[in-house]
């Protein structure tokens, strides 16, 4: 999986230095040597708090696990978890295992029942964690908990007996073999089947720092034995935890008598920023306007009339990170036209953007319509009279009363009416380092790039943009790989180290742009040129999104051609038409739905389904999965793609305004089946945030 911003990888360190002290003031759930709520190696029926995250690293003997395990909703946890097993394969090297896990706590404690959880391990991967469990967790006091449950497949290893569960149907006593040749599929039909054992133990917190584990344990490592890889002689596990207030947790333990190991946990919360009351500077106070007539050198036609007004309000906006594009004045109205490049929530920029205006125009302007613009082109507009900032700036409830007051609609038709001389052309450009990475390739799990890049733009227009971003490699072994594609279908994304191998400098993306607006609550976007790393060729989409709309529908086409290796100017003989139909749904609550279904890049036809949650101040979390008319044979390890994503705000980090995002997916396995076209600023992503919904849930800001 090549190009992972080296930007992400520094936002996960920093916020594991800076947002510990936030996450050590919860009370935080010890977690197992596999990630997920437990006491060593067995399952508990804690749960993380809601929405938090899990970075947790385990050595048990010859096997290390990483897993990263999301609380989604206050009962329901999911986890991804990537390990090592040295020596496990047949010639004596490592293997590499992925897999999935979800757990549901059925029954939260009380003083009287126990928290009861239902758990799948290793439900989609290879089958060799897989396993089933019911698990009960009851508190005596503050220092003890005991956990109790049964379980299935791994966790009957050790003194198991006839599955309970034969008495609904005899079919649950046999266990079948796992079918899935390819790793990847649900093997729904293997849960909670076959021999049953109870396991169980018991938790006694010294103190709120330090921890005692011990557990009777029914997993035998039958593999691992057999091959002399561990020495299992004693169902008994023993552990010792320590729990820092940045909040990191190390445990030591010893699993089967014999093993002795270790275990780092980084738990955060992605809804509690390390800076909660933000770092920006204090906003423009908006005082009296009557007292404003006196500044007559910017706001009257003594001090030079409007366009000595357009030249103080863009030098306000700009000093909050605001472009003035447009300014238009007639009587008691004002409308201004912004680019928002600092704010990451818009309706602080618009609340900004709004306190410039009062503390600028004339008296006699009442009426203000700030309109968002993204490209230079209308998305948006907030329109708010002037007295009610003035009521309600200091008022306790006033970002709720100037939501009730404000109208948010839609932009469309504004053309280039009251465009500011001189705001085109806009050039810019950047030369920075990049760090590319790629994950889970069998011979060496981590690879990485390291190169200068440049990226440029030009705008000569509103909506019309040439791009181009160009890497140079310095040093790297991306391209070292000798893994070459065994696709059955076209080799539309396994080629990949064939790029980094056969390219020196390289041409990422060169692009001419035109985003439009065909119609009220509608969004046009062509792109053309060298699309991304591996394709070329022309993209157009168009995107139905009312302002307040829960609901927006979008289309896409894009006619490609496989680009040369060596990631300059060339192509190969391989072209496709693709595209897909999307609609797009906020659920509320954070979560987000969207589902695309259409062609791929190797010409398979399907759909991609996606469920993202997000938190207030940006941080973003998801996954999808996509199935297409290739069987999982043809598609090969994995069975089918699937994939996990995150989003995490600069401003989340640092406490600064701004709007960077650190974006990255990360999928298991990339195979050519379910590929999708990489095109930049696709529509519903880059004008979401300008619009009616968005605007509302931010509007907590506006006044700040």
């Amino acid at each position: 999986m090549r190009g992972l911003p080296s930007r992400f990888l520094f936002a996960l360190v920093a916020a594991g230095l800076t947002v510990g002290h936030a996450s050590a003031e919860s009370t935080r759930t010890s977690l197992s040597t596999y990630g997920t709520p437990g006491l060593i190696e067995n399952p508990t029926a804690r749960s993380l708090n809601d929405g938090e995250f899990a970075f947790t690293s385990s050595l048990v003997g010859p096997t290390l696990r990483n897993t990263l395990t999301f609380q989604i909703l206050p009962r329901v946890s999911g986890s991804f978890r990537y390990t090592r097993i040295d020596g496990a394969q047949r010639d004596g090297t490592a293997n590499f295992d992925r897999s999935f896990d979800i757990s549901f706590q059925l029954l939260e404690e009380t003083n009287i029942r126990p928290a009861v959880a239902l758990g799948l391990r290793d439900f989609l991967g290879t089958g060799i964690y897989s396993g089933e469990y019911i698990v009960a967790t009851k508190s005596f006091g503050s220092k003890l908990e005991v956990s109790g449950g049964i379980g299935w497949g791994r966790f009957a290893g050790r003194d198991s007996f006839t599955n309970p569960l034969g008495i609904i149907d005899d079919r649950f006593e046999t266990r079948p073999n796992n079918s899935a040749e390819e790793g990847g599929q649900i093997e729904a039909g293997n849960w909670f089947r076959g021999p049953a054992s109870i396991f169980g133990g018991v938790a006694y917190h010294l103190n709120d720092r330090t921890s005692l584990f011990a557990e009777y344990s029914t997993d035998t490592y039958e593999i691992d034995t057999l091959r002399n890889l561990v020495d299992i002689s004693s169902p008994l596990n023993l552990g010792l935890q320590y729990r820092f207030r940045n909040g990191i947790d190390l445990k030591a333990f010893v699993v089967g008598g014999n093993e002795i190991g270790a275990q780092f946990t980084y738990v955060i919360n992605p809804a509690k920023s390390p800076n909660p009351g933000g770092r920006e500077k204090t906003p423009r106070p908006i005082g009296n306007r009557d007292a404003l007539a006196v500044a007559e050198w910017n706001n009257s036609a003594l001090g030079g009339g409007e366009k000595a007004v357009t030249r103080v309000l863009g030098a306000r906006l700009a000093d909050e990170g605001i472009a003035l594009q447009g300014f238009d004045m007639q009587g008691t109205r004002a409308t201004v036209r912004i680019e928002n490049n600092r704010w990451g929530v818009n309706a602080q920029a618009a609340g900004r953007a709004a306190r410039a205006m009062a503390t600028t125009l004339p008296p006699q302007v009442e009426e203000f319509t700030v309109v968002f613009q993204n490209n230079g082109v209308p998305n948006s507009k907030v329109v708010t009279k002037r007295s009610d900032l003035e009521n309600l700036e200091f008022d306790y409830d006033g970002a709720a009363k100037t939501y009730d007051r404000a109208r948010i609609e839609d932009a469309a038709g504004l053309g280039r009416i009251g465009e500011i001389t001189g705001t085109y052309p806009i050039f810019d450009y950047g030369l920075t380092p990049y760090v590319a990475f790629s994950f889970f390739d069998p011979d060496n799990p981590l690879r990485a790039e390291a190169g200068a890049q440049l990226s440029a733009s030009f705008r000569p227009a509103p909506g019309l943009t040439f791009a181009g971003k160009f890497r140079y490699p310095f040093a790297g072994n991306i391209g070292d790989s000798d893994r070459v594609s065994d696709s059955l279908i076209e080799p539309v994304r396994t080629n990949a180290v064939l790029y980094a191998r056969e390219s020196d400098f390289e041409v990422s993306k060169l692009t001419a742009e035109y985003m439009f607006r065909p119609g009220k609550d509608l969004f046009g976007r062509v792109t053309a040129g060298y699309l991304e790393s591996m394709f070329g060729g022309i993209s157009a989409e168009l995107l139905w999104y009312p302002v307040g709309s829960r609901l927006a529908l979008g289309t896409e086409i894009n006619y490609v051609k496989q680009r040369d290796f060596d990631m300059l100017f060339g192509f190969q003989d391989y072209s496709v038409v693709t595209g897909h139909a999307s609609a797009y749904y906020d659920f509320g609550n954070g979560f987000l739905g969207q589902v695309d279904a259409g062609r791929y890049l190797a010409g398979d036809w399907g759909a991609t389904i996606g469920l993202d949650r997000e938190f207030k101040n940006g941080f973003r979390v998801g996954g999808y999965f996509t199935l297409t008319d290739v069987s999982s044979t043809d598609f090969g390890e994995g069975s089918f793609d699937k994939g996990i994503r995150f989003e995490v705000p600069l401003s989340w980090i640092t406490g600064k305004p701004s709007k960077t995002v650190l974006k990255q997916t990360i999928r298991p396995v990339t195979r050519d089946g379910g590929a999708r076209l990489n095109v930049d600023n696709r529509l519903h992503r880059s004008v979401r945030d300008y619009r009616g919904k968005e605007l509302s849930d931010g509007w907590g800001r506006y006044l700040r």
